[in-house]
Protein backbone atom coordinates (compact mmCIF):
# COMPACT_ATOMS: atom_id res chain seq x y z
CA UNK A 1 0.00 0.00 0.00
CA UNK A 2 1.69 3.68 -0.73
CA UNK A 3 2.10 5.97 1.78
CA UNK A 4 -0.52 8.38 0.67
CA UNK A 5 -3.35 5.47 0.16
CA UNK A 6 -2.50 4.99 3.99
CA UNK A 7 -2.98 8.66 4.79
CA UNK A 8 -6.37 8.21 5.87
CA UNK A 9 -5.32 5.66 8.40
CA UNK A 10 -2.21 7.57 9.79
CA UNK A 11 -4.45 10.29 10.32
CA UNK A 12 -7.18 7.91 12.23
CA UNK A 13 -4.12 6.43 14.42
CA UNK A 14 -3.26 10.05 15.56
CA UNK A 15 -6.18 10.87 17.05
CA UNK A 16 -7.71 7.74 18.05
CA UNK A 17 -4.44 6.25 19.64
CA UNK A 18 -4.08 7.62 23.33
CA UNK A 19 -0.23 5.54 23.25
CA UNK A 20 0.69 8.11 20.32
CA UNK A 21 2.04 11.45 20.95
CA UNK A 22 4.47 13.85 19.59
CA UNK A 23 7.73 15.29 20.31
CA UNK A 24 7.59 18.82 19.15
CA UNK A 25 10.82 19.69 21.18
CA UNK A 26 13.07 17.05 19.11
CA UNK A 27 14.45 19.27 16.18
CA UNK A 28 14.91 15.50 14.12
CA UNK A 29 11.37 15.67 14.11
CA UNK A 30 11.11 12.27 16.09
CA UNK A 31 7.69 10.65 17.40
CA UNK A 32 7.42 8.70 20.51
CA UNK A 33 5.03 5.54 19.91
CA UNK A 34 4.41 2.10 20.31
CA UNK A 35 3.36 1.69 16.45
CA UNK A 36 3.16 3.07 12.93
CA UNK A 37 6.53 4.38 13.90
CA UNK A 38 7.91 5.51 10.36
CA UNK A 39 4.37 6.31 8.86
CA UNK A 40 4.01 8.50 12.12
CA UNK A 41 7.44 10.20 11.52
CA UNK A 42 6.85 10.86 8.10
CA UNK A 43 3.55 12.47 8.89
CA UNK A 44 4.67 14.46 11.58
CA UNK A 45 7.70 15.37 8.85
CA UNK A 46 4.53 16.93 7.07
CA UNK A 47 3.01 18.86 9.40
CA UNK A 48 6.31 20.01 11.46
CA UNK A 49 6.13 23.53 11.83
CA UNK A 50 9.79 23.58 11.11
CA UNK A 51 10.82 23.17 7.78
CA UNK A 52 13.66 20.53 7.03
CA UNK A 53 16.75 22.01 5.57
CA UNK A 54 16.74 21.54 1.85
CA UNK A 55 13.34 23.34 1.53
CA UNK A 56 14.84 26.74 3.16
CA UNK A 57 15.44 28.32 -0.07
CA UNK A 58 11.87 26.85 -1.54
CA UNK A 59 10.19 29.11 1.74
CA UNK A 60 12.83 32.19 0.73
CA UNK A 61 11.40 32.76 -2.20
CA UNK A 62 7.71 32.70 -0.92
CA UNK A 63 8.33 34.82 2.72
CA UNK A 64 8.85 38.41 2.60
CA UNK A 65 12.02 39.09 4.41
CA UNK A 66 12.62 42.04 7.22
CA UNK A 67 12.72 45.60 5.82
CA UNK A 68 11.31 44.71 2.31
CA UNK A 69 9.50 47.75 2.31
CA UNK A 70 11.79 50.27 1.46
CA UNK A 71 12.31 52.93 -0.86
CA UNK A 72 14.49 50.69 -2.70
CA UNK A 73 12.25 47.87 -3.21
CA UNK A 74 11.36 46.38 -6.42
CA UNK A 75 8.78 48.74 -8.56
CA UNK A 76 5.34 46.70 -7.80
CA UNK A 77 6.17 44.52 -5.33
CA UNK A 78 3.90 44.07 -2.49
CA UNK A 79 5.40 42.60 0.28
CA UNK A 80 3.74 40.31 3.17
CA UNK A 81 3.97 39.19 6.54
CA UNK A 82 1.22 37.32 8.34
CA UNK A 83 -1.90 38.83 7.93
CA UNK A 84 -0.75 42.44 6.68
CA UNK A 85 -0.34 43.22 3.19
CA UNK A 86 1.85 46.46 1.71
CA UNK A 87 0.12 48.50 0.03
CA UNK A 88 1.45 52.03 -0.76
CA UNK A 89 3.33 54.96 0.31
CA UNK A 90 3.68 58.78 0.10
CA UNK A 91 4.32 61.42 1.68
CA UNK A 92 1.89 63.46 3.94
CA UNK A 93 2.43 67.62 4.68
CA UNK A 94 1.54 67.93 8.60
CA UNK A 95 1.20 71.82 10.05
CA UNK A 96 4.47 69.43 12.22
CA UNK A 97 6.58 68.25 9.23
CA UNK A 98 6.36 66.25 6.17
CA UNK A 99 5.64 62.77 7.39
CA UNK A 100 6.16 59.77 4.90
CA UNK A 101 3.12 57.60 5.27
CA UNK A 102 3.25 53.28 4.88
CA UNK A 103 -0.16 51.84 4.19
CA UNK A 104 -1.02 47.98 4.68
CA UNK A 105 -4.36 46.67 5.37
CA UNK A 106 -4.78 43.23 7.36
CA UNK A 107 -5.79 40.28 4.74
CA UNK A 108 -8.64 38.93 7.14
CA UNK A 109 -10.36 42.18 9.04
CA UNK A 110 -9.46 44.07 6.03
CA UNK A 111 -8.91 47.34 8.32
CA UNK A 112 -6.18 49.66 7.05
CA UNK A 113 -3.22 49.97 8.89
CA UNK A 114 -1.26 53.47 8.55
CA UNK A 115 2.31 54.34 9.83
CA UNK A 116 2.64 57.87 9.81
CA UNK A 117 6.77 58.08 10.08
CA UNK A 118 8.70 61.26 10.53
CA UNK A 119 13.48 60.94 10.12
CA UNK A 120 15.25 58.17 10.59
CA UNK A 121 13.03 55.23 12.01
CA UNK A 122 15.25 52.13 10.41
CA UNK A 123 18.84 52.43 12.28
CA UNK A 124 17.19 54.38 15.59
CA UNK A 125 17.66 52.43 18.57
CA UNK A 126 14.35 54.35 19.80
CA UNK A 127 11.66 55.87 18.60
CA UNK A 128 8.67 57.86 20.35
CA UNK A 129 5.66 55.90 19.15
CA UNK A 130 1.62 56.29 19.48
CA UNK A 131 -1.11 53.43 18.71
CA UNK A 132 -3.76 54.97 17.61
CA UNK A 133 -7.21 53.57 17.23
CA UNK A 134 -9.69 56.21 14.60
CA UNK A 135 -12.41 58.03 15.96
CA UNK A 136 -14.60 59.42 12.84
CA UNK A 137 -16.64 61.65 15.14
CA UNK A 138 -13.90 63.62 16.65
CA UNK A 139 -11.30 63.38 13.46
CA UNK A 140 -13.58 64.18 11.14
CA UNK A 141 -17.31 65.10 12.20
CA UNK A 142 -15.61 68.19 14.66
CA UNK A 143 -17.22 66.25 18.53
CA UNK A 144 -16.14 67.29 21.52
CA UNK A 145 -17.27 64.67 23.36
CA UNK A 146 -13.88 62.57 23.38
CA UNK A 147 -10.20 63.67 23.68
CA UNK A 148 -9.32 61.01 20.27
CA UNK A 149 -8.54 63.95 17.99
CA UNK A 150 -6.38 65.91 20.35
CA UNK A 151 -4.24 62.94 21.19
CA UNK A 152 -3.80 62.13 17.85
CA UNK A 153 -2.23 65.83 16.74
CA UNK A 154 -0.52 65.70 19.80
CA UNK A 155 1.19 62.12 19.21
CA UNK A 156 2.25 64.12 15.70
CA UNK A 157 3.69 66.76 17.46
CA UNK A 158 5.92 65.15 20.24
CA UNK A 159 7.15 62.69 17.22
CA UNK A 160 8.18 65.87 14.82
CA UNK A 161 9.42 67.61 17.88
CA UNK A 162 11.89 64.27 18.76
CA UNK A 163 12.79 64.21 14.86
CA UNK A 164 12.40 60.74 15.13
CA UNK A 165 8.96 58.41 15.35
CA UNK A 166 6.05 56.21 14.17
CA UNK A 167 2.17 56.90 14.71
CA UNK A 168 0.77 53.89 14.06
CA UNK A 169 -2.83 54.27 12.91
CA UNK A 170 -5.63 51.70 13.14
CA UNK A 171 -9.23 51.80 11.77
CA UNK A 172 -10.40 50.23 15.52
CA UNK A 173 -13.62 52.86 16.01
CA UNK A 174 -14.97 52.11 19.63
CA UNK A 175 -12.19 50.55 21.32
CA UNK A 176 -12.36 47.77 18.28
CA UNK A 177 -16.32 47.60 18.52
CA UNK A 178 -16.82 49.26 15.73
CA UNK A 179 -18.43 52.47 14.87
CA UNK A 180 -21.96 51.04 15.61
CA UNK A 181 -21.31 49.98 18.93
CA UNK A 182 -19.34 53.01 19.98
CA UNK A 183 -22.93 54.55 18.89
CA UNK A 184 -25.23 52.60 20.48
CA UNK A 185 -22.80 52.90 23.54
CA UNK A 186 -23.09 56.63 22.94
CA UNK A 187 -27.27 56.58 22.70
CA UNK A 188 -27.02 54.51 26.23
CA UNK A 189 -24.74 56.98 27.79
CA UNK A 190 -27.24 59.62 26.99
CA UNK A 191 -30.50 58.18 27.60
CA UNK A 192 -29.47 57.69 31.18
CA UNK A 193 -27.89 61.42 31.48
CA UNK A 194 -24.71 59.83 31.59
CA UNK A 195 -25.18 57.42 35.11
CA UNK A 196 -24.30 54.52 32.65
CA UNK A 197 -20.02 54.92 31.63
CA UNK A 198 -19.37 54.17 28.56
CA UNK A 199 -17.64 50.72 30.12
CA UNK A 200 -20.89 49.63 31.75
CA UNK A 201 -22.86 50.49 28.25
CA UNK A 202 -20.07 48.15 26.64
CA UNK A 203 -21.33 45.46 29.21
CA UNK A 204 -25.05 45.94 28.90
CA UNK A 205 -24.07 45.04 24.88
CA UNK A 206 -22.54 42.10 25.39
CA UNK A 207 -19.16 43.39 24.52
CA UNK A 208 -15.65 43.50 26.17
CA UNK A 209 -14.59 46.79 27.47
CA UNK A 210 -12.23 46.58 24.59
CA UNK A 211 -11.52 44.44 21.22
CA UNK A 212 -8.97 46.29 20.39
CA UNK A 213 -5.68 43.94 18.62
CA UNK A 214 -2.63 45.12 18.19
CA UNK A 215 -0.36 41.78 15.98
CA UNK A 216 -0.38 43.92 12.74
CA UNK A 217 2.01 46.23 14.47
CA UNK A 218 5.34 43.85 14.83
CA UNK A 219 4.42 42.59 11.36
CA UNK A 220 4.21 46.28 9.87
CA UNK A 221 7.54 46.23 11.63
CA UNK A 222 9.10 43.38 10.50
CA UNK A 223 8.04 44.70 7.07
CA UNK A 224 9.55 48.12 7.87
CA UNK A 225 13.00 46.89 8.96
CA UNK A 226 12.39 48.23 12.85
CA UNK A 227 14.11 46.57 15.70
CA UNK A 228 14.01 50.05 17.93
CA UNK A 229 12.78 50.01 21.39
CA UNK A 230 9.49 52.29 21.75
CA UNK A 231 8.60 55.01 24.04
CA UNK A 232 4.78 54.98 23.96
CA UNK A 233 2.71 58.06 23.68
CA UNK A 234 -0.56 56.57 25.86
CA UNK A 235 -2.03 56.80 29.17
CA UNK A 236 -3.68 52.92 28.98
CA UNK A 237 -0.82 50.61 30.53
CA UNK A 238 -3.16 48.17 29.31
CA UNK A 239 -1.61 49.10 25.72
CA UNK A 240 1.47 48.55 27.06
CA UNK A 241 0.81 45.08 28.45
CA UNK A 242 -0.71 44.03 24.88
CA UNK A 243 1.80 45.72 22.62
CA UNK A 244 4.98 43.69 25.05
CA UNK A 245 2.62 40.07 24.60
CA UNK A 246 2.95 40.70 20.84
CA UNK A 247 6.95 40.91 21.71
CA UNK A 248 7.52 44.53 20.73
CA UNK A 249 10.08 46.22 23.06
CA UNK A 250 9.21 49.15 25.19
CA UNK A 251 11.78 51.27 26.94
CA UNK A 252 9.34 53.89 28.29
CA UNK A 253 5.63 55.95 28.18
CA UNK A 254 5.00 59.00 28.22
CA UNK A 255 1.77 60.51 28.66
CA UNK A 256 -0.85 62.05 26.80
CA UNK A 257 -3.61 64.21 28.72
CA UNK A 258 -5.29 67.46 27.62
CA UNK A 259 -7.37 69.50 29.35
CA UNK A 260 -10.28 68.10 29.33
CA UNK A 261 -13.84 69.97 28.35
CA UNK A 262 -17.40 69.92 29.58
CA UNK A 263 -18.48 67.65 27.16
CA UNK A 264 -15.56 65.09 26.92
CA UNK A 265 -15.28 65.25 30.99
CA UNK A 266 -17.43 62.25 32.13
CA UNK A 267 -15.77 60.20 29.20
CA UNK A 268 -12.61 60.58 30.39
CA UNK A 269 -13.55 60.13 33.91
CA UNK A 270 -14.51 56.73 32.82
CA UNK A 271 -11.65 56.02 31.62
CA UNK A 272 -9.59 56.85 34.30
CA UNK A 273 -11.66 54.67 36.56
CA UNK A 274 -10.89 52.10 34.20
CA UNK A 275 -6.90 52.26 34.62
CA UNK A 276 -5.84 55.05 32.35
CA UNK A 277 -3.55 57.42 34.06
CA UNK A 278 -5.37 60.52 34.26
CA UNK A 279 -5.14 63.56 36.38
CA UNK A 280 -6.60 66.58 35.68
CA UNK A 281 -10.71 67.03 36.36
CA UNK A 282 -12.79 69.82 37.67
CA UNK A 283 -16.54 68.95 38.05
CA UNK A 284 -17.64 72.43 37.55
CA UNK A 285 -16.47 71.65 34.27
CA UNK A 286 -20.16 69.10 33.98
CA UNK A 287 -22.51 71.77 36.08
CA UNK A 288 -21.16 74.38 33.30
CA UNK A 289 -21.84 72.10 29.90
CA UNK A 290 -25.51 72.44 27.78
CA UNK A 291 -27.61 69.81 27.41
CA UNK A 292 -28.58 68.21 24.41
CA UNK A 293 -31.63 69.93 22.91
CA UNK A 294 -33.81 67.14 23.93
CA UNK A 295 -33.58 63.67 25.41
CA UNK A 296 -32.07 60.53 23.47
CA UNK A 297 -34.45 57.21 23.54
CA UNK A 298 -32.98 53.84 23.05
CA UNK A 299 -34.28 51.60 20.94
CA UNK A 300 -33.65 48.12 19.30
CA UNK A 301 -32.33 47.90 15.93
CA UNK A 302 -34.62 47.77 12.59
CA UNK A 303 -34.78 48.05 9.02
CA UNK A 304 -35.73 51.17 7.44
CA UNK A 305 -39.27 50.37 6.17
CA UNK A 306 -39.20 51.71 1.99
CA UNK A 307 -35.01 51.39 2.67
CA UNK A 308 -34.71 47.24 3.88
CA UNK A 309 -30.75 47.41 3.20
CA UNK A 310 -30.64 50.19 5.88
CA UNK A 311 -31.12 48.69 9.16
CA UNK A 312 -31.00 51.45 11.82
CA UNK A 313 -28.89 50.89 14.71
CA UNK A 314 -28.65 53.95 16.78
CA UNK A 315 -29.14 57.79 17.14
CA UNK A 316 -27.30 59.95 19.97
CA UNK A 317 -26.64 63.84 19.81
CA UNK A 318 -22.96 64.90 18.48
CA UNK A 319 -21.65 68.32 20.48
CA UNK A 320 -19.56 69.65 18.04
CA UNK A 321 -16.66 72.17 17.76
CA UNK A 322 -18.13 75.54 16.19
CA UNK A 323 -16.85 77.23 13.44
CA UNK A 324 -14.62 80.24 13.64
CA UNK A 325 -15.38 80.22 16.87
CA UNK A 326 -19.12 81.46 16.16
CA UNK A 327 -21.59 80.30 18.60
CA UNK A 328 -25.09 79.44 18.35
CA UNK A 329 -27.75 80.89 20.93
CA UNK A 330 -31.45 80.37 20.76
CA UNK A 331 -33.15 83.94 21.36
CA UNK A 332 -34.22 82.61 24.98
CA UNK A 333 -30.10 81.75 25.43
CA UNK A 334 -29.36 85.35 24.15
CA UNK A 335 -31.78 87.03 26.48
CA UNK A 336 -30.71 84.82 29.71
CA UNK A 337 -26.53 85.76 28.55
CA UNK A 338 -26.81 89.40 28.17
CA UNK A 339 -29.66 90.24 30.65
CA UNK A 340 -27.29 92.03 33.23
CA UNK A 341 -25.35 93.31 30.58
CA UNK A 342 -25.69 94.54 26.75
CA UNK A 343 -23.86 92.89 24.26
CA UNK A 344 -22.65 95.87 22.99
CA UNK A 345 -20.63 96.53 26.30
CA UNK A 346 -18.59 93.31 25.25
CA UNK A 347 -17.90 94.38 21.62
CA UNK A 348 -16.54 98.12 22.51
CA UNK A 349 -14.18 96.82 25.42
CA UNK A 350 -10.56 97.74 25.10
CA UNK A 351 -10.18 93.69 24.63
CA UNK A 352 -13.46 92.57 23.48
CA UNK A 353 -14.71 89.05 24.06
CA UNK A 354 -17.27 89.34 21.39
CA UNK A 355 -16.26 90.70 17.96
CA UNK A 356 -19.99 90.52 15.93
CA UNK A 357 -23.32 89.30 16.36
CA UNK A 358 -26.15 88.43 13.70
CA UNK A 359 -30.09 87.57 13.98
CA UNK A 360 -30.92 84.77 11.46
CA UNK A 361 -33.47 82.40 11.19
CA UNK A 362 -36.42 81.29 13.43
CA UNK A 363 -35.26 83.66 16.38
CA UNK A 364 -31.80 82.49 16.74
CA UNK A 365 -28.74 84.55 16.87
CA UNK A 366 -24.88 84.32 15.92
CA UNK A 367 -22.02 85.28 18.29
CA UNK A 368 -18.53 85.52 17.39
CA UNK A 369 -16.87 85.64 20.17
CA UNK A 370 -12.13 86.50 20.37
CA UNK A 371 -11.28 83.42 22.03
CA UNK A 372 -7.62 84.85 22.84
CA UNK A 373 -10.02 87.66 25.04
CA UNK A 374 -12.52 85.56 25.86
CA UNK A 375 -10.18 82.71 27.37
CA UNK A 376 -8.43 85.68 30.22
CA UNK A 377 -11.66 86.90 30.39
CA UNK A 378 -13.14 84.00 31.73
CA UNK A 379 -10.40 82.91 34.36
CA UNK A 380 -11.18 87.13 35.68
CA UNK A 381 -15.18 86.89 35.65
CA UNK A 382 -16.18 82.58 36.11
CA UNK A 383 -19.51 84.14 37.43
CA UNK A 384 -20.09 86.74 34.42
CA UNK A 385 -22.93 84.38 32.09
CA UNK A 386 -21.26 85.44 28.99
CA UNK A 387 -18.48 83.06 30.26
CA UNK A 388 -20.86 80.23 28.82
CA UNK A 389 -20.25 81.31 25.17
CA UNK A 390 -17.46 78.63 25.32
CA UNK A 391 -19.14 75.62 26.27
CA UNK A 392 -22.12 75.96 23.80
CA UNK A 393 -21.60 73.49 20.85
CA UNK A 394 -23.52 73.33 17.91
CA UNK A 395 -25.81 70.10 18.55
CA UNK A 396 -26.16 67.59 15.34
CA UNK A 397 -28.38 64.46 16.13
CA UNK A 398 -26.39 61.29 14.24
CA UNK A 399 -28.37 58.18 12.55
CA UNK A 400 -26.71 55.55 12.62
CA UNK A 401 -27.62 52.48 9.54
CA UNK A 402 -25.77 49.08 9.02
CA UNK A 403 -25.74 48.74 5.12
CA UNK A 404 -26.27 44.90 4.69
CA UNK A 405 -25.61 45.18 0.87
CA UNK A 406 -22.05 46.91 1.66
CA UNK A 407 -21.38 45.28 4.98
CA UNK A 408 -20.82 48.97 5.89
CA UNK A 409 -22.03 51.70 8.58
CA UNK A 410 -23.71 54.71 7.26
CA UNK A 411 -23.69 58.18 9.13
CA UNK A 412 -26.17 60.38 8.93
CA UNK A 413 -26.15 64.03 10.75
CA UNK A 414 -29.18 66.01 10.60
CA UNK A 415 -29.55 69.22 12.52
CA UNK A 416 -32.90 71.22 12.99
CA UNK A 417 -36.91 69.63 12.52
CA UNK A 418 -37.85 70.91 8.60
CA UNK A 419 -41.42 72.42 8.53
CA UNK A 420 -42.88 72.17 5.11
CA UNK A 421 -41.99 75.39 4.17
CA UNK A 422 -38.60 74.67 4.43
CA UNK A 423 -35.94 73.64 1.79
CA UNK A 424 -33.14 71.34 3.75
CA UNK A 425 -29.67 72.40 3.44
CA UNK A 426 -27.46 68.76 2.14
CA UNK A 427 -24.23 67.85 2.09
CA UNK A 428 -22.67 64.44 0.49
CA UNK A 429 -19.65 64.32 2.42
CA UNK A 430 -16.81 61.95 1.11
CA UNK A 431 -14.32 61.02 3.98
CA UNK A 432 -10.86 60.86 4.02
CA UNK A 433 -8.73 59.08 6.42
CA UNK A 434 -5.85 61.61 5.17
CA UNK A 435 -7.70 64.55 6.59
CA UNK A 436 -8.17 63.22 9.78
CA UNK A 437 -4.36 64.04 10.46
CA UNK A 438 -3.45 67.87 10.98
CA UNK A 439 -2.40 68.37 7.18
CA UNK A 440 -1.03 72.08 5.99
CA UNK A 441 -3.51 72.14 3.56
CA UNK A 442 -7.07 71.69 4.98
CA UNK A 443 -9.34 72.13 2.25
CA UNK A 444 -11.30 69.15 2.76
CA UNK A 445 -11.93 70.15 6.09
CA UNK A 446 -12.61 73.87 4.47
CA UNK A 447 -16.17 72.18 2.98
CA UNK A 448 -17.37 70.36 5.95
CA UNK A 449 -17.00 73.52 8.11
CA UNK A 450 -18.56 75.54 5.38
CA UNK A 451 -21.47 72.87 4.66
CA UNK A 452 -22.00 73.15 9.08
CA UNK A 453 -22.35 76.65 8.72
CA UNK A 454 -24.46 77.14 6.33
CA UNK A 455 -26.62 73.92 8.04
CA UNK A 456 -26.10 76.00 10.79
CA UNK A 457 -27.45 79.47 9.16
CA UNK A 458 -29.86 78.20 7.76
CA UNK A 459 -31.77 76.11 10.92
CA UNK A 460 -31.85 72.96 8.92
CA UNK A 461 -30.27 70.34 6.83
CA UNK A 462 -28.29 67.04 7.33
CA UNK A 463 -24.85 66.02 6.30
CA UNK A 464 -24.47 62.44 4.42
CA UNK A 465 -20.81 60.77 5.17
CA UNK A 466 -19.67 58.59 2.46
CA UNK A 467 -17.25 56.61 4.20
CA UNK A 468 -14.83 55.14 1.43
CA UNK A 469 -11.79 57.16 -0.01
CA UNK A 470 -11.27 57.96 -3.17
CA UNK A 471 -14.89 58.41 -4.75
CA UNK A 472 -15.89 54.98 -3.64
CA UNK A 473 -12.51 53.47 -4.68
CA UNK A 474 -10.87 52.79 -1.54
CA UNK A 475 -8.40 54.20 0.63
CA UNK A 476 -6.10 51.77 -0.98
CA UNK A 477 -6.91 52.41 -4.64
CA UNK A 478 -6.86 56.47 -3.36
CA UNK A 479 -3.32 55.88 -1.61
CA UNK A 480 -1.85 54.04 -4.66
CA UNK A 481 -3.12 57.29 -7.05
CA UNK A 482 -0.99 59.33 -4.80
CA UNK A 483 2.14 57.14 -4.86
CA UNK A 484 2.12 56.92 -9.01
CA UNK A 485 1.57 60.76 -9.07
CA UNK A 486 4.41 60.88 -6.75
CA UNK A 487 6.86 58.63 -8.43
CA UNK A 488 5.90 60.39 -12.05
CA UNK A 489 4.39 57.30 -12.95
CA UNK A 490 1.66 58.70 -14.35
CA UNK A 491 0.83 62.31 -14.50
CA UNK A 492 -3.31 62.97 -13.71
CA UNK A 493 -5.60 61.31 -11.65
CA UNK A 494 -7.32 59.86 -14.36
CA UNK A 495 -4.24 57.99 -15.94
CA UNK A 496 -3.88 56.46 -12.33
CA UNK A 497 -7.59 55.43 -12.44
CA UNK A 498 -6.83 53.52 -15.77
CA UNK A 499 -3.51 52.29 -14.67
CA UNK A 500 -5.33 50.99 -11.27
CA UNK A 501 -8.58 49.55 -13.48
CA UNK A 502 -11.42 51.95 -11.41
CA UNK A 503 -14.03 53.69 -12.42
CA UNK A 504 -13.18 57.77 -11.44
CA UNK A 505 -16.31 57.88 -9.19
CA UNK A 506 -17.60 55.14 -7.24
CA UNK A 507 -19.68 56.16 -4.99
CA UNK A 508 -23.19 54.49 -4.04
CA UNK A 509 -25.44 57.26 -4.79
CA UNK A 510 -28.13 55.49 -4.95
CA UNK A 511 -27.93 54.37 -1.16
CA UNK A 512 -27.52 57.98 -0.47
CA UNK A 513 -30.93 59.07 -1.84
CA UNK A 514 -32.58 56.22 0.10
CA UNK A 515 -31.39 57.77 3.21
CA UNK A 516 -31.94 61.82 2.06
CA UNK A 517 -35.67 60.80 0.94
CA UNK A 518 -36.08 59.03 4.37
CA UNK A 519 -34.74 62.35 6.87
CA UNK A 520 -36.38 64.92 4.34
CA UNK A 521 -39.33 62.95 2.72
CA UNK A 522 -40.59 66.24 1.59
CA UNK A 523 -38.09 65.85 -1.51
CA UNK A 524 -37.32 69.88 -1.01
CA UNK A 525 -33.58 70.00 -0.36
CA UNK A 526 -30.93 72.78 -1.26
Amino acid sequence: MSEMSNFGSIIEKVFNDKKVTFDASLDNGSIESNSCDEQLRKLYRRVSLTPQAHLCPLICSLKSSKGDVSFDMVKDQRPLHGTTIYIANCELDTRFGVFHAYIFQDLISKHYIIALTYGEIHSSDTLHVRIHSSCVSSETLRGCDCDCVEQLEGAIKIIAENEKGILFYLLQEGRGAGYIGKSRDRMLVQASDDEISTFQAYHVMGLKTDHRQYENIPQVCHLLGIDASFIVLTNNPDKIKALKDHGLKISGTLPLEIEPSPFNLVYLASKAASGHTLKYFDDALIRNRSAPPEPVIPFKPHALEHAKRFIFVASYFLPMKPVDAEILLTDKQFLEIFKQNPIDQYMSAAKPVIRSYKSIRNNRFIIKIDMKNMKKYKTQNPDDPVSQLTVIPYWFFVHVYYDIVTGQEFIVLTHGTPTINDHPMVRIHGESLFNRFPLRRVTHRDKLKKSVQQIIDYGVGGIFLLTHDGRGAGFGAYVLDRMMMEENVVKSTEEAHDLIGIHYDSNDYDACMHLIKHHFPLKKIQ
